[in-house]
């Protein structure tokens, strides 16, 4: 028994890490309905304020692991790498949260169609973030890992064709917009929103070093 707590506890880690994808998840989904509200201020309110819970439970898994990491005598897979990959996972939280409050913040009047595009991608890629990392205490089945390091390529897809969209949106924006506030409202909300695929494409790539450690 008193050997039990130095041995390694791939339960505890792996499910705080699916914990956390599915508030990803969770936030991702509210800002998306936000967005696609946006005009019903009640609605807006009420989907940002699901933004911030989620978020906020992010947070909290995000604690419970930094303080598992210096608990736990071994780990299932190196300290740092957890370490690296939770915060990770935890700035695309923060990023989501970031953008609904800036939206908030900056007066945003009106969804443009770049916007709601690069929502969808930002949804699609914290999705696949939450399928990758659900798979990581699976990574020793050669199938699970093959699927993990699928879907971590479809995340840099993803990310890659939030670049293009936004290029192109800055392009249309200093191009057809002529009150300059707007271009600066809009050109941020392009960026932060671009900025959860980049971070999705972070926590991907961490995933697939991880599995390939395990392999």
């Amino acid at each position: 028994m008193f050997f039990s707590k130095f041995l390694p506890r791939d339960t505890q880690f792996f499910d705080l890490l699916k914990e956390h994808a599915e508030h990803i998840v969770t936030a991702a989904h509210a800002f998306s309905n936000l967005v696609q509200n946006y005009a019903d201020r009640e609605l807006r309110e009420k989907y940002h304020q699901e933004v911030n819970d989620a978020e906020a439970d992010a947070d909290r898994v995000t604690l419970a692991v930094n303080h598992a990491i210096h608990k736990t005598f071994i780990t299932p897979i190196d300290r740092e790498q957890i370490h690296r990959l939770i915060n990770t996972m935890d700035d695309v939280a923060d990023l989501i949260q970031d953008t609904a409050e800036t939206m908030s913040l900056y007066d945003v009047r009106h969804m443009t169609d770049e916007i709601l595009v690069l929502t969808n991608l930002s949804v699609r890629c914290c999705e696949r973030v939450r399928n990758a990392v659900g798979l990581l205490g699976q990574a020793g089945d050669p199938a699970a890992a093959e699927a993990a390091l699928k879907t971590c390529e479809e995340i840099d897809k993803l990310e890659g064709d939030a670049d293009r969209v936004m290029r192109k949106s800055m392009s249309i924006l200093f191009r057809q917009e002529p009150d300059v506030r707007e271009v600066i409202k809009l050109k941020t909300m392009y960026e932060l929103l671009e900025n959860i695929t980049d971070r999705c494409e972070d926590v991907a790539n961490l995933v697939e070093g991880v599995i390939l450690d395990m392999s």
